[in-house]
Parts: structure tokens; sequence; C-alpha cells
């Protein structure tokens, strides 16, 4: 049956299909988003301003002719269901004259990809910046793509860097060239500078148009580095692979597993200048190094081994197993088990090896590891002398140490216990007790690897308790992440896909070393809080041993001296070294318009980058402080907003007491400040310590559409799909159905829902789902048959709606900007005959509590519904 036209499946008439919205009701509904969708866009002159709603008798008006953002008041009650589409919307637009550019362009400001504020236009005082109440921030993401060769940013390779003699900020589109062009003027601290000679020039001498250079056409710039920005050689990329080889590992197939991965992955590890170097540590409560010597033909032509290949195929593939066996006579292991006085058995160059000489070695080594280790006895884990080892190792380069565990670290130096957490769990306690960090060790050792540019990535997969919210300051401190896999088995395949996808991107993924990020901001700007995975080394200056492509940085700006200007501005630089040795610098520049009106800056508010801003601080609290300062600081950050704006913006309004008003480009922030209280992260309730403190760690660098996505779900209905749904458009991407709002009362009993909170996909299927529509996904006819659980959808290679479907998660999963592959669990919804008092259905119950909890308009656990968290808002602000 092909489903290439669109089908309707029919409806099962229950009783309570009423709940649903009539269709008259969802066209109003959609016609105001439509409608506000398209005037939130809209930028006007003041004095020909439109209307959106009854006009505003306390309107703050800035300077006549001076374009500005329009804001338009709703009543948030009004707006319910909320208009969702509105997440997916651009940030209100940085409005600069075209007088204030070098080389006027409408694009040359900084893409919000890159860089992004939480207000487009900036109070010109402190004073007026508390008034509104809203956060001053700016969220980081400097690279777009895992890979580098996606995406590039114009490149300056002529030697010139142009800088401020005073702020040392560099050139860019909004500097100002006077004295007929012999000077230029700084736009971040106005000091006039002499224009440096070869600015006019190319490498050759000839003449060029400066207005044509990269740094004055384009806000995201590069330069090759000169020598003087290294204080040494570029270094290798280097990565240091510690494998936990304890019983526990070998047990759930974790360590056959990883051992696979990194073998299958070798070809794809970061290896642009043919240096880097690779090393393997396994470690149970002994540390086994491993000597890996040069291949025996690494010296051989090209040309000699395609002969050889040609020649002896047969010869090859009969000896690969000698080959195999040979392994103990090339590689050597020396087994240390003295943890209190650990030594290196060799020279630590030998110990880390080239990758591009030893990769036949290394394999055979990769192949062999899990045969060594499959008798062990061993529970022990020495994570702490571990990483010392490593540390040793290569303390002379810095690099990327890949910690794979599935045992709580419990031999030697850092070693840990269970926390108790009955009793501590949902209490003031919580924090203090089962989030911080439970040994001196892991911050001492963090502190350590910044001076030697080391970053420590974890790969926790384990049904125990692994202390995460310990282990995962390694990561934390040193420019790493901790990944956290649950119930990990690698009897699922489910299971092995997820970590070995997750894996494999990890290890191909770009890195950038002895990287350093600096925050310059216009006279009265200065950066005073930092967030993110790095090591704040001075007041404005973050280090990363290494700089992966997958994380955002979130930096809180201060007023801390009136702006006297029309416009400021915010640069950030990061000096790198990439994989191919190059030395580079990339310089991001954002001009934004200051104003002396609220109005404005409510207007010009990011309600996306304010949420970022408001998540980061609230993660700080709750591993510094406790959860309930958390939750406290998520609530009070809204209340303070809405009474600012009510007092500011609409207390002359007739109807400022008997409704919520907010402006539009705010109006989905009560709504994202509602579900971040249900986050795992901060919900009250028993969560386990190991998740909670995994949630808070991911959110500390989760990009921001991540982040969003991860507060707020994306719910897609499925079974009432259109005809081009499902299937690729003009450019080959599969086209995805437009979101629903994350609430049961649009789920259909016979319907088909995919929820996408960024970490998992739940597939729910209703739980009268008619058999035409069971057949067609499931190729079954009876709901109590679908798999449900941790699972995949089936290939049916005659079902033409299966393909479509199964187009859609494939789309939802492959993204060029992340890691992280989403686990499909699929659900099946209650139903009227649905049996009870079963095992089964026990556990389905628990399944759809987890998936319900993501369906955040809803009231989840003890936390209320969004319309009931409104009408909390309004009286608290009305008191």
């Amino acid at each position: 049956m092909s489903h290439h036209k669109r089908r309707v499946y029919p409806q099962v008439q229950v009783p309570y299909a009423t709940s649903v919205p009539v269709v008259a009701e969802q066209q109003q509904v959609q016609q105001q988003i439509d409608q506000t969708a398209y005037t939130m866009g809209n930028v006007q002159l003041n004095d020909n301003a439109y209307s959106f709603t009854q006009p505003m008798s306390n309107n703050q008006y800035p300077a006549a002719g001076k374009v500005v953002n329009q804001l338009y008041p709703v009543d948030l009650f009004t707006e319910l269901p909320p208009p969702i589409r509105d997440l997916s919307l651009p940030p209100p637009p940085i409005i600069i004259s075209q007088d204030n550019i070098v080389t006027p362009s409408e694009s040359i400001n900084v893409p919000c990809q890159y860089f992004r504020s939480t207000l487009n236009t900036v109070p010109k005082t402190s004073s007026l910046l508390k008034k509104t109440k809203l956060p001053f921030g700016i969220v980081i993401k400097p690279y777009l793509h895992l890979q580098d060769s996606e995406n590039q940013v114009p490149l300056n390779t002529d030697g010139v860097i142009v800088r401020c003699r005073r702020c040392r900020s560099y050139m860019n589109p909004f500097v100002t060239f006077i004295n007929q062009g012999r000077k230029w003027q700084c736009n971040i601290c106005r000091f006039k500078n002499d224009v440096p000679f070869g600015f006019d020039q190319n490498l050759q001498g000839a003449p060029i148009n400066r207005y044509e250079r990269n740094e004055i056409k384009n806000s995201v710039v590069e330069y090759l580095a000169p020598v003087e920005y290294s204080i040494r050689e570029p270094p290798p990329s280097v990565y240091v692979f510690v494998l936990d080889v304890s019983q526990n590992t070998i047990k759930n197939g974790l360590l056959a597993t990883s051992a696979r991965t990194i073998l299958e992955n070798l070809e794809f590890l970061p290896n642009h200048d043919g240096r880097t170097r690779v090393s393997i540590i396994c470690v149970d409560h002994s540390l086994h190094y491993f000597y890996v010597p040069l291949d025996d033909d690494y010296e051989e032509s090209d040309d000699e081994e395609s002969d050889e290949d040609n020649g002896e195929e047969d010869e090859d593939d009969s000896s690969e197993e000698d080959e195999e066996d040979d392994c103990s006579e090339t590689v050597q292991m020396f087994d240390i088990g003295d943890l209190d006085e650990p030594f290196l058995p060799m020279p630590s160059d030998e110990l880390v090896v080239p990758l591009k000489y030893c990769r036949k070695n290394l394999e055979k080594l990769l192949k062999k590891i899990p045969e060594i280790f499959q008798d062990t006895r061993s529970s022990g884990f020495a994570l702490g002398p571990a990483l010392e080892a490593a540390s040793s190792l290569i303390k002379g380069t810095g690099g990327k140490v890949e910690v794979i565990s599935s045992t709580l670290p419990n031999t030697g130096t850092g070693k840990l216990k269970k926390r108790n957490e009955q009793g501590v769990l949902n209490t003031a306690k919580e924090s203090s007790q089962l989030l911080s960090c439970n040994d001196s060790f892991y911050k001492t050792f963090t502190i350590e690897c910044s001076k030697l540019q080391i970053t420590v990535d974890m790969f926790l997969a384990s049904e125990e308790y692994m202390d995460v919210a310990t282990l995962s300051h390694l990561g934390r401190f040193s420019g790493g992440q901790t990944h956290f896999y649950p119930g990990f088995n690698a009897t699922s395949l489910n299971d092995v896909t997820k970590f070995t996808r997750e894996l494999s991107r990890h290890l191909s993924m770009d890195i950038s070393m002895e990287t350093v990020m600096r925050v310059r901001g216009s006279t009265g700007l200065r950066a005073t809080s930092f967030f993110g995975h790095f090591f704040n080394r001075s007041s404005d200056l973050c280090a990363f041993s290494t700089m992966p492509r997958d994380q955002s940085y979130l930096f809180g700006i201060s007023i801390e001296d009136s702006l006297t200007t029309e416009y400021c501005y915010l640069q950030v630089s990061t000096l790198l070294t990439l994989n191919t040795g190059e030395r580079r610098i990339r310089v991001m520049t954002l001009a934004l318009p200051t104003t002396e009106s609220a109005r404005d800056v409510f207007a010009s508010a990011d309600q996306l980058a304010i949420t970022d801003f408001i998540t980061q601080n609230a993660v700080s609290k709750a591993l510094n402080s406790s959860m309930h300062s958390a939750r406290d600081f998520i609530t009070k950050s809204l209340q303070d907003i809405l009474i600012a704006y009510k007092k500011e913006i609409s207390m002359s309004n007739v109807n400022s007491v008997t409704s919520l008003n907010l402006c539009a480009n705010l109006r989905m922030l009560p709504l994202l400040m509602n579900a971040l209280s249900k986050h795992i992260a901060f919900r009250s309730g028993v969560v386990p310590s190991d998740y909670r403190a995994s949630a808070l760690n991911k959110l500390e660098t989760e990009p921001l559409h991540y982040l969003i996505k991860s507060i707020y779900p994306t719910v897609y209905s499925l079974h009432d799909i259109p005809d081009e749904v499902g299937l690729p458009n003009v450019k080959g991407k599969t086209v995805l159905p437009e979101p629903i709002n994350a609430t049961i009362s649009l789920f259909e009993r016979y319907g088909l829902y995919l929820i996408d909170n960024s970490a998992e996909l739940f597939l729910w299927v209703g739980g009268d789902a008619v058999p035409e529509l069971l057949r067609d996904v499931f190729s079954i006819d009876t709901i109590s048959n679908i798999p449900v659980g941790k699972s995949e959808l089936p290939l049916l290679n005659d079902s033409p709606f299966n393909e479509r479907l199964r187009n859609i998660i494939s789309n939802v999963r492959e993204n060029n900007d992340t890691i992280t592959f989403p686990s499909l669990y699929i659900i099946r919804g209650p139903s009227i005959n649905e049996p009870a008092n079963i095992t089964s259905e026990r556990e389905m119950a628990s399944l759809r509590l987890w998936a319900s909890s993501t369906l955040v308009e809803d009231k989840v656990l003890n936390c209320a519904s969004y319309r009931e968290y409104l009408q909390s808002m309004k009286t608290t602000i009305n008191r």
C-alpha cells in the first residue's frame, strides 16, 4: 500500500477523544502563530511604527529617525497553547547603521550560530540594565561542525595582523579609517592607530584594495599566526587510551566493544600533518603498558604497496591469522603492579608511537587486547595511577587522554567509594554530599593537566554506580567531556550502536591544541563570569588544553561604566594550534546598538540566549550551592523579568493587573523556564545522583539549539504526515513534519508520535492504534506485539510509510555538529482493554512515565503544568 499519497488512519472512537482541540481552534492558533512570526521580524522607523496591539502610553522613544526593533506586547494567557514555532525563529535583528561599517553589508555582523548576545540592544548604563532585570551575556560556539573542512571561514595568510596598540583588539568591519586612510580608529577603545605597512599590498608587493581584505568584509575571520604567537614548535596530536580491563568491563562487553571501535577509527583520527601519536594503557589493579614497534613496511612507497597487494593478495588473506598470533612477538606488554611508586617501563617516546608508522601493529594489538584480558579475575580499577601515568607519558607534548571504563575507581590514588544516597536525595544535602567532588585528587589533577596541555575525556558505561559527579571534574576543567551510558551491555545491539557511533564521532572530530580564548569589550564592558569546560586562567583568559568542536561557551558581561557611543562591541579571539601544525587566530566581532530606553532593551532581547544564561547559572548553583538555590534562581529570574516589564513597560495599560504581559520576542521564556524546572538536572524528587550529575554536566557545554531541545523537546505527529514529509526535498534532505506542542492533550489514542529531547528519541504508539498503522510501521496486527523499550524500527521493503518514518528518524539522528546518537525507545500508550498487574505492564508504565516527563507543558511529577505556572507567576507579580 503506497504512502506517497497522504493517508489518514481511521480514528478509534473513544470517550476521551474530545480532549483534543477542534479543527477550528487549531486553525485559529496556527493563524496566530503565523501572524506573530511575521510581525516579530518587522523593523521599522519609530515615527512610522505599526501598532501591533493597543498603543502604549508610556513608550520611551529613542532619537528621531534611529531604526529600532518594535516592541509588541502580548498577554501570555491568550497565547495558550504557546506558539512553539517561535523557538525556531532567529533572534531579534541587530540593527547597525550602514554608516558605522567600513564596507556596508546587511550581513556584516557575526552570524548568531557563532556568537549570540542575550541583548541585541544594550543599555547604556548599569542602572538601566538592573531595571530591566534582563541578563547580559554572550553565547559562543567557535566551530559549527565536527570537521573543520566544513563551513570554513575566510583565512588571512599574508602575515599582516593589525591590532590596536592600546586594547590589543583586532581590526574588524566596524573600525574607522581617518587621516586619508593613514590611521584607523579602534571601535573597541577609540584609540587612533597607524595603518601598518603592507596592509594595502599582497605578498608579492602589488597594491590591493584594503576594502576587499577579509578582516574588513567579515566579522568572523582567521589569521595564520606568525612565530611570535607560539612559545614552542606546534605539538602533534596525541591520544592516550586508558582502557579499563577489570572483570566488570569484560563481563558487560565494554572492552571488546571499545577496542574494536578504536581499531576501526585509527584511520579517522585527526592526522592531517602525519604526526599524530597514540598510546594504550590497560588498567585493572595494575597498569599494563604496551610497546608497539614500527610496521615492517612503513618505508615502502605507495607503488610498492600496490604491487604487493596485487601479487600477494591470497597470501595476505591466508596469513592474517598468523599475523594476529604473531602479535605477542611484535608487541610487548609491561605490567606495573607498584601503584605507590609507579614508573614508566620505557622512555615515553617508545610508548607513545606515531600512528602513521605503527598503525598495522596498533591494529594487531587492539584485536588481541580482549583476548589478553578475557580471563581476568581482577575487580580493581586504578584510575588515579593510570591518569598520572598518562600525564607522565605526554607531559612534553600535551594531548588527549581517553578513559573508557565501567568500574568505579577503587584502587590506588583517587579511589572512590559508593556514596550513600538513601535519605540524601531530594534534600538540602543533595548537592554537597552527592554532586560534589568526592576526592581532591580529581581537582588537583585537572589543574596540573591545564599546565601540561592535557585534556581528559571520560566514557563511563555501566549498570553500577560510577560517581559521575566526581569523575566529570576531569573533563570540566581540562576542556574535555564526560559521556555516561547507564545500563550498558554489549548483548544489546542498541547499546553497542549508540556507544560505537558516539565514540567514533568523538575520535574523528577535529581538535585544536594549546588554545586560549579572550573576550574584549567596548570601554565600560567587561566579561565577569565564564561558563563551559575550560580552565579560567585569569580574569578574562580561558585556557583549553584541547578545544573540541561540539561544545558551546557562555560569558556574562557587566556594564561597569556608562556607554557613551551609539554602538558597543564585543570581540572574541581564539589562539589555537590545528592538527595541520598551523597556529591560527580566530576572531569574531559583534556590534550592538546602545539605548537609554528600557523598551528598546526588551524589544531586542533574545529569549533563547537568555535561557542559556539562566541555565548555566542554575547549573553552577546546583553544583556549588544547593538544588533548592538552583530551582529558586530559575523561578526568581523569570519573576524579576515579568515584574520589571510590568513596571517599566505596561504599568499604565488597563489590563496590566488581570493579564500577564510580556513582549512577543520573549513570550517563549516562561515556557522554557517552566520546562527547565522539570529537566532531570533540576526537578525535585528522587533522581539517582549519576543521572543528575550527567545531566548537569551535559547542560554546561550543550550548543544552544540542542540545549533548547533538551529543555523543550520537539514532538512530531507521524500518523497524519503530509505527502512530502519523510521524503527528500530538492536538496536531498529529508523533509520533517511541523512540530506540535509537548502536551499529552494533543496525543490521539490511535496516533503515532516521535519525541526528540536531543539525548533520546521516544516513539509513542497509541494504545488504540488501528491494525493498518501497525502493519505499515511494524508488520504486525496486534498492539501488544510491538517491540517496546530500546529498539529500532524494522526495515519493511514493502511499506513506503515505514521507509518515510525511518528517514525521519535518521534525519533527526544524523548531525554534523554533535557526537550524540540518540537511542530510540518504543512505547505503547495506554488502552481501554489494557491488562493490569502484569510485570511487563508495570515496566511499560515506567517507560510511559519517562516519556511523559518530556511532555513539559503538562504537570510532570510534582512540577506545575504551564498554565498553572503562568497563574502562579501572575499571582506573584500582582501582589
